[in-house]
């Protein structure tokens, strides 16, 4: 059974792997230290900061495998494989609301480097997924729990 591929722009590769050392040369050595000085104040059965230092140590170990699981299975998306001609990973879109006729402009980005906020799209969200494979001045319905939305993809480029 194979693994499942993350899709990561190089980019989003890079900035995965600073977290990854971040968290394996900071705050392992900052969660250390505090489970240290928490277990000088003494009885660790009633200790809350104790215990918090611990919480926190096991969601940074947690992260780090994560992320470590997610670089070994990372596909990069190759720049200069990008297509212009349909929407795929890597593609940055930009796309007309037909209701009220506004532009956005997405990138189409991996579900790890999902940002829409910044206008990245993960691959596997409901615009990302009516997206690929489409051509410019194909419309797309998007279905989400938000309702129903229609777009028309104006540009594909890399």
């Amino acid at each position: 059974m194979s693994e499942k591929e993350f899709l990561l722009t190089k980019e989003g590769y890079n900035k995965l792997e600073d977290e990854l050392e971040f968290l394996k040369t900071v705050r392992r050595k900052e969660v250390a230290d505090k489970i240290k000085v928490a277990r000088g104040f003494g009885d660790l059965s009633e200790n809350a900061e104790y215990d918090e230092a611990k919480n926190e140590q096991a969601q940074v170990e947690d992260r780090i495998l994560v992320l470590e699981h997610m670089l070994i299975n990372a596909k990069i998306i190759d720049e200069s494989e990008i297509k212009t001609d349909a929407v795929g990973a890597g593609s940055t879109i930009i796309l007309k609301d037909l209701s009220d006729g506004e532009i956005d402009e997405y990138t189409i980005v991996g579900s790890a480097e999902s940002d829409p906020f910044n206008g990245k799209i993960s691959n596997e969200s409901p615009v990302g997924q009516a997206c690929i494979g489409m051509k410019k001045g194909d419309k797309v319905t998007v279905v989400t729990n938000g309702g129903t939305f229609n777009y028309e993809i104006m540009e594909i480029k890399r």
